[in-house]
């Protein structure tokens, strides 16, 4: 037997006997029987507890009393955990009770040993009604087959309901083993794969798993780069700017773009685009400009809205692919949801909804997601119309949601990137800083896998990437020689980044040549 003192490891933390215990029954769940009986027979550690193994002699012998005898002794049990503990117990004595007739016995459990829990009256009636309704069920003669399945199906749940030291937790080595790769996960800045961790040492990625060198320029734009977006299948770009075009770029199997559409119908700076969900179409719009409609296949204008002074500013679209919410900085025009030939659904007008410098709706389509005035955060909940505002101190330049509709990131011309919770669960965002940003529309965007990064453009002709978890960025990539106005992180490719800047170039950003995108 081993000595239950016993401390092990480097810094003597571990209770060997409780080690020894958690690995046996490793063995066991993993289906090795054979190593783990050994393992018990020569540490003399058995997984199972004296009382459990006492208790369960008791169950598979139908000894009721002493098995109710034995839960009661159990001290770590306050009165709410020994109710849940005694109550399948008490199920199954009544139901033996009831199977060979003895019925006087049976309505005893009911009366007394029901009864004699700590829970309330209405609680207490539930649970007897929940067991005269067995009685009701006329099952007839149960074999006594039966009976002892019952009754194993009754020590697993009674494994599952006691705590620790009586029982060790189900697969507790392997939890114990998850929460030390989820924390050195967690703590690994630049953790970007999803290959599996291995157990043989520990866990740390080199910045060699984020884009951090340009892997590609594109110079087909003639004038400032305003906008880029990678479609949601990571298989398209999508590009605007300052020369009145917008370029759809297609993504190749070696990671090279090569040119797809130009759309050339715009007469002025095109400044944002955006992808259906289903990528078949993409929407592209700008400050003085109209609203279109593309198919991507064959890069024809399917739908103008309106006429020229219609203009809209930031568009998105519901997860159907078929409706999509419009915003405009003129305050007439406010918000509105219209189908994709222009016929308007719904819209949010009025002194309540001042000029629309950028708007989202989450991937889920339950939240849309508007920036007011330059510096009101709008949250509106399309199910319930519940929404609230947040207020930022500085003006807000652009906005961008996460892949899993938790949270949203704005960029303020305080040289502030803020993330917030879509839930509003938070009172204080958290700040990522180091960018340039004071006078010029800077976009910023989640990315790699588990939008475990945040990239954005700056003024000062460099794009910063952060770990979401802390506010200083881990990487400063340069080779833009203007403003990066940009960036997109491409959703399927997490090594993959894009950038859009004044200098009428875009750049792809990849890992260090030895290691592939």
């Amino acid at each position: 037997m081993e000595n239950s003192s016993t401390m092990i490891g480097p810094r003597g933390l571990i209770k060997k006997y409780e080690f020894v215990r958690v690995v046996v029954q490793c063995l066991y769940s993993l289906g090795y029987q054979k190593s783990a009986s050994c393992l018990e027979s020569e540490s003399g550690v058995s997984y199972k507890s004296k009382g459990f193994e006492r208790l369960e002699v008791q169950i598979l012998n139908g000894d009721w009393d002493g098995c109710i005898d034995t839960l009661i002794a159990i001290t770590d049990l306050n009165d709410e955990r020994r109710a849940s503990v005694l109550f399948p117990v008490f199920k199954q004595c009544f139901l033996e009770y009831l199977n060979r007739g003895d019925d006087s016995l049976a309505l005893n459990v009911l009366r007394k040993r029901v009864s004699s829990l700590q829970m309330s009256k209405d609680t207490i009636h539930n649970l007897a009604s929940s067991m005269l309704c067995l009685e009701g069920m006329n099952l007839g003669k149960i074999d006594e087959g039966v009976v002892l399945e019952l009754r194993k199906r009754l020590l697993v749940e009674l494994e599952r309901l006691l705590p620790p030291p009586e029982v060790v937790p189900e697969r507790r080595l392997e939890h114990l083993v998850e929460t030390v790769v989820t924390s050195q996960i967690d703590s690994c800045l630049y953790h970007n794969s999803s290959v599996a961790i291995s157990l043989y040492e520990d866990h740390c990625c080199g910045r060699d798993q984020i884009p951090t060198e340009t892997v590609q320029i594109l110079t087909e734009h003639k004038n400032e780069v305003w906008f880029v977006q990678f479609s949601n299948n990571g298989e398209y770009l999508a590009s605007s700017s300052s020369d009145c075009s917008a370029i759809i770029w297609k993504v190749l199997e070696d990671s090279k773009l090569t040119l797809k559409h130009t759309l050339r119908s715009h007469q002025n700076p095109v400044s944002f685009v955006a992808w259906s969900p289903d990528d078949t179409k993409l929407l592209t719009c700008g400050n003085a400009e109209v609203l279109k409609l593309w198919d991507v296949e064959t890069g024809i204008c399917k739908h103008t809205f309106g006429d020229h002074g219609f203009i809209v500013s930031s568009c998105a679209w519901f997860p159907d692919s078929k409706r999509l919410v419009c915003g405009s900085s003129d305050t007439e025009k406010g918000i509105f949801m219209c189908d994709c030939d222009g016929n308007e659904i719904k819209a949010w007008r009025g002194t309540r909804i001042p000029k629309v410098l950028d708007l989202a709706v989450t991937p889920d389509g339950e939240n849309l997601i508007s920036v007011l005035s330059d510096k009101d955060i709008r949250i509106l909940n399309l199910g319930t119309y519940a929404e609230r505002v947040i207020s930022e101190e500085h003006p807000i330049t652009s906005l961008s949601v996460s892949v899993d509709c938790k949270n949203f990131i704005v960029n303020l011309n305080s040289q502030e990137i803020h993330m917030w919770d879509v839930a509003g669960k938070w009172e204080k965002p958290f700040k990522y800083t180091g960018h340039s940003q004071n006078k010029y529309v800077i976009r910023s965007c989640f990315g790699g896998l588990d939008s475990t990064f945040i990239a954005s453009g700056s003024e000062n002709s460099q794009i910063y990437i952060w770990n979401r978890r802390n506010s200083k960025p881990i990487e400063i990539l340069s080779g833009h020689s203007m403003t990066v106005n940009c960036v997109s992180w491409n959703p399927k490719r997490p090594k993959m980044l894009a950038s859009a800047s004044d200098d009428h170039t875009i750049r792809i950003w990849g890992p260090c040549q030895s290691s592939e995108i």
